[in-house]
C-alpha cells in the first residue's frame, strides 16, 4: 500500500531544507484550502502577505506533529523570500530569512508522530477554522464591543496560536469552536477563539488562536455591511472563475 502523501506538498515543495512561495502558491492556498478572501492574500496586492496558515502547515509536515506546540508569529512573509524550515524541533526553532530576520518561532514538547494521515486532517481542520474567522467571528466580536477595524485598511494580524493534544495514536481530527473573546485597549484589540480537537466524538486536544486588531474605531452597521459584501464579493467572482 503506498504511503499516504502530505496534502500540503499539492501547494509547495515541502522536501527542501529553504522555501520560498509564490504569490500564486499563497494566493492558492488562502483561497482554495482557507476559503480565506483577505485582500492580503490576492496575486496582485500591493502589500501581499503569505498566509500564516500555510507556515503552520509545512512545519508540521516537515517537522511532525508534537502533542503539544505553539507558533508565535513575527513578520509578514512576502513572496520570494527564502525561509529556512526545520526537519525536527528540539524544544525551539526560530523560521528566519537568509538575513536571520525571524517569521516565526515555534515551541514544541512531548511525544511526536509523522503520520499523514492525521496531519493532514489537523491541517485541514484547522486552516479551513482559521480562515472563517472573518466574517463568520470577527463581526459578531466586533459589533458586541462595539468597534471595527478601518474598511479603507482592515489590519486583522496573526499573532500566534497553540495546540495541545492528549492523543497522538489517531488519523482522523476535526474542530470544534469552543468560546471566543475580544479586549479593547485604545485602538487595538486583542480576539482569542478557543477550539476543540475531536477525533471520532472524543475530544482529544484543545487550541487556541489569537489575533491582533489595529485601528479600532467606533462600530458602524451600514460600513461593516459593506465589507461583507465586498468580501463575499470576492469569493464569489473567484469560485465563478475556477468553476469555469
Amino acid at each position: 500500500m503506498p504511503e499516504e502523501n502530505m496534502f500540503i506538498e499539492q501547494y509547495c515543495a515541502i522536501d527542501s531544507e529553504k522555501i520560498s512561495f509564490t504569490r500564486q502558491q499563497g494566493s492558492d492556498f488562502a483561497k482554495q484550502v482557507a476559503d480565506d478572501f483577505n485582500p492580503l492574500h490576492n496575486i496582485d496586492a500591493k502589500r501581499f502577505c503569505v498566509p500564516g496558515d500555510l507556515l503552520f502547515s509545512v512545519i508540521i509536515a516537515k517537522a511532525g506533529l508534537h502533542k503539544e506546540m505553539s507558533f508565535n508569529f513575527s513578520g509578514m512573509v512576502n513572496d520570494g523570500i527564502s525561509l529556512t524550515f526545520p526537519n525536527d524541533i528540539n524544544d525551539s526553532f526560530d523560521v528566519n530569512d537568509d538575513n536571520d530576520k525571524t517569521y516565526l518561532s515555534v515551541e514544541a514538547s512531548g511525544e511526536k508522530t509523522h503520520c499523514p494521515s492525521l496531519i493532514n486532517a489537523l491541517t485541514k481542520a484547522y486552516v479551513d477554522f482559521s480562515g472563517h474567522t472573518f466574517p463568520d467571528i470577527l463581526v459578531k466580536l466586533m459589533a458586541e464591543k462595539n468597534v471595527m477595524i478601518n474598511p479603507a485598511r482592515p489590519m486583522v494580524m496573526y499573532q500566534c496560536m497553540k495546540i495541545n493534544l492528549e492523543r497522538i495514536d489517531i488519523e482522523t481530527l476535526s474542530l470544534q469552536l469552543a468560546q471566543t473573546s475580544l479586549t479593547i485597549e485604545g485602538k487595538r484589540g486583542d480576539a482569542w477563539l478557543e477550539f476543540d480537537l475531536v477525533s471520532e466524538g472524543e475530544i482529544v486536544g484543545h487550541g487556541k488562536k489569537h489575533m491582533l486588531l489595529s485601528g479600532l474605531r467606533d462600530y458602524c452597521q451600514e460600513k461593516v455591511d459593506a465589507m461583507v459584501a465586498q468580501y463575499s464579493e470576492s469569493k464569489s467572482n473567484y469560485n465563478a472563475v475556477t468553476s469555469c
